[in-house]
């Protein structure tokens, strides 16, 4: 008796459903941790047209001291409440910006998690998340 063809195609698309999902799921359980999807950041940055000043907060940052503190003396823009830019949704940013900073994880100012340099048509920023929604 011949095989019916319509239930081994079933078959054969449920297998390759649930393959994925397993290579999904052992994707999620990696070695490293997974950002979970965010609409929303909550980002503070320091903002300076030269690279040299850019790089002089960022070494200010890595030794030690506190990203509003670093943001309030360094950046050349209006975020003058220590750099913070408030919660800003996808599509809201430039996109080296927006790419950096979505894949930041969130930290504190204290001991800030930054991006290091991200070069824009602004300038070059330093950039923290200090939560995702």
């Amino acid at each position: 008796m011949a095989p019916k063809k319509g239930n081994s195609a079933a078959k054969n698309d449920s297998k390759k459903k649930n393959q994925k999902k397993d290579e999904d799921d052992e994707d999620d359980k990696g070695g490293k941790s997974k950002l979970k999807a965010a609409t929303a950041i909550n980002v503070r940055h320091i903002l300076c047209e030269k690279h040299s000043r850019a790089s002089e907060a960022l070494a200010l940052i890595q030794s030690g001291q506190a990203f509003n503190k670093v943001a309030q003396e360094y950046s050349e823009d209006k975020a003058k409440a220590g750099g913070s830019l408030g919660w800003m949704t996808r599509g809201s940013m430039v996109g080296p910006f927006q790419d950096a900073a979505f894949a930041l994880t969130p930290s504190s100012v204290d001991k800030p998690i930054t991006s290091g340099l991200v070069k824009t048509t602004h300038g070059y920023h330093v950039i923290m998340v200090e939560g995702r929604r």
